[in-house]
């Protein structure tokens, strides 16, 4: 049981960590720019210079909506490895983690309704940009949507022995 434990709570920093670098890193989507490789994220357009993200007026709400969704992610991520540790500590034998599994399935669906808004509304639409592909970043929010549920579905089935 406590190489379960460790398992679950290993796999949890290691989403933490991909989520952390997933919404800070600017490469979701790679492609050539002005003749030149550049990579595009939530925050910049970056080619030798990274500068702010432009991007129409009617995809404006739907980026914000994406960098609000994967910031809280990261947010209910760090809470749910808080209130983990939290009843590791404090819970009784035969107990479950019910509540650190609802705070992770919350990070699940974060996870989820930012990258699908940016998959629908970003894919394909990169202004300037031509022979493109989605980046590192982009691929490690949809392993972080997986990571996170299999956890949040452990941390509930899960009991304190």
């Amino acid at each position: 049981m406590l190489v379960l434990l460790a398992g679950i709570f290993v796999v949890h920093i290691a989403t933490v960590i991909m989520l952390f670098v997933a919404t800070i890193s600017n490469v979701w989507m790679v492609g050539t720019y002005n003749t030149e490789r550049a990579s595009s994220g939530l925050w910049l357009l970056c080619n030798k210079t990274c500068e702010k993200l432009l991007v129409n007026r009617s995809d404006e709400a739907s980026l914000k909506a994406v960098q609000a969704f994967m910031i809280l992610s990261i947010i209910f991520s760090v809470i749910a490895l808080v209130m983990f540790v939290v009843q590791l500590f404090t819970l009784e034998k035969g107990k479950r983690f019910y509540i650190t599994g609802g705070i992770m399935l919350v990070c699940w669906v974060c996870i989820l309704i930012g990258v699908s808004i940016y998959t629908a509304r970003f894919t394909g639409k990169m202004s300037g940009f031509t022979s493109y592909h989605h980046g590192y970043c982009f691929i490690l929010a949809w392993i972080c949507f997986c990571f996170s549920f299999i956890t949040g579905i452990l941390y509930l089935v899960l009991r304190k022995k």
